[in-house]
């Protein structure tokens, strides 16, 4: 009686082990697809490139989660680079067009692989100035962020329902507050007959082919922020979430791999996959099972469910393209909002450099473009100089 009641159990505890990772995917996808869509539409995909990007995306990321988390038997979960989607969402169009975005995505991609293969990159990455990368960061997401405040006063009757959607579930249930204002939106959508245009004949995913081309400007302006927003925001924080709930992996694996699958992705469209990390714990915690050699079935079901929306980025994409002005960039920005906050409390938390913070959140959300460079570099180039003048002026004092 005893056994048939635990084995009970155990098989109650692995479908919420399932759940949980049905979860962790639908949320990571939901809550910040528009930010993809935004970020690779701004460096000048076409929506059949982005629809594109997106496929290859949830397919690279799925199909990594499930290998990752059964081989290792832990609950690796990977997603999109959402800090670097909206880096792309502030830049601009790269004089070679999107081709020129998608050579930067490659070198992205292989630095990404470097990292694990070359431990002294790694540890370069790792000593930048986490102030600094954090200032960046809320920098570019400042701009996407006051997006829903300036589209509510220009069409109140279709972003208000939306914002005050997510004003509610954020007292309430505040997990569920980006994907309740996405549902809100969609019924904002079918009052307005948006679904009715849709062309759902085209709106099936293929993979459209983008040859790179190479050009050092954009290497500078893109390849090279979206390498560092990435490994800092994303793989070095998704490692700690994961070493916080006992798995300790290894970087040179995971690195390998999603360097790999962004320098190939990107010939699909696809910007960059990393190590989850705001997410991973919802399939590395407790929450997903008691027993911690049981999670990793959370990490292959969320890889599943990654796989499964595959299918369905024509639609989305397509639905995205025909909502209402400011609709998407809406909720790009509330499911920036909480990330906005973590970036901009790293920046300006520490005393000793928040005057360096300061100057490169500042400059990254100015939008300035010298020599065909984006603002992000320059942010991050002029934190440094400044972190360095502070650093020169306390040693002088002392």
């Amino acid at each position: 009686m005893t056994s048939r009641s635990g084995s009970t159990g155990s098989r109650g505890s692995t479908g919420h082990a399932v759940l949980a990772g049905v979860v962790c995917g639908l949320v990571g996808f939901t809550s910040s697809f528009a930010v993809v869509l935004t970020g690779l539409r701004a460096v000048g995909a076409s929506p059949e490139q982005a629809a594109s990007g997106l496929l290859v995306l949830c397919v690279t990321m799925g199909l990594g989660c499930v290998l990752f988390s059964w081989r290792l038997r832990m609950p690796i979960t990977m997603a999109w680079s959402t800090p670097g989607a909206a880096l792309l969402a502030a830049a601009t169009v790269p004089a070679g067009g999107f081709a020129s975005a998608v050579g930067a995505f490659v070198v992205c991609g292989v630095l990404l692989a470097l990292c694990g293969l070359v431990r002294p990159l790694e540890r370069l990455v790792e000593r930048i100035p986490t102030p600094l990368a954090s200032a960046m960061l809320a920098g570019v997401l400042l701009t996407l962020c006051v997006a829903p405040f300036r589209a509510v006063v220009a069409s109140p009757a279709a972003i208000a329902p939306v914002m005050l959607t997510w004003l509610v579930l954020v007292a309430v249930a505040r997990r569920w507050a980006v994907i309740g204002a996405l549902v809100a939106a969609l019924v904002v959508m079918a009052v307005q007959g948006v679904f009715g245009r849709l062309d759902l004949a085209t709106a099936a995913p293929s993979l459209v082919v983008v040859a790179p081309t190479w050009d050092a400007t954009t290497l500078l302006a893109v390849a090279v922020p979206l390498f560092i927003v990435t490994m800092t925001s994303q793989n070095i924080p998704g490692t700690a979430v994961l070493a916080s709930f006992g798995y300790r992996p290894g970087m040179r694996g995971p690195l390998l791999y999603t360097g790999g699958a962004t320098a190939v992705g990107a010939l699909g469209g696809a910007h960059a996959i990393n190590l989850a990390a705001i997410s991973a714990a919802l399939a590395a915690g407790p929450e997903a099972h008691p027993d911690r050699s049981r999670r990793w079935v959370a990490g292959v079901a969320c890889g599943f469910t990654y796989l499964a929306f595959g299918p369905l980025a024509g639609i989305v994409t397509a639905a995205a393209r025909s909502a209402p002005t400011g609709l998407i960039e809406t909720i790009a920005g509330l499911a920036l909002l909480g990330t906005f906050a973590g970036a901009a409390a790293s920046a300006l938390g520490d005393a000793s450099s928040r005057e360096a913070g300061a100057v490169t959140l500042v400059v990254a959300a100015s939008g300035v473009t010298i020599a065909g460079i984006g603002a992000a570099f320059w942010g991050l180039v002029t934190g440094v100089l400044v972190l360095v003048a502070l650093r020169l002026d306390h040693r002088r004092r002392a």
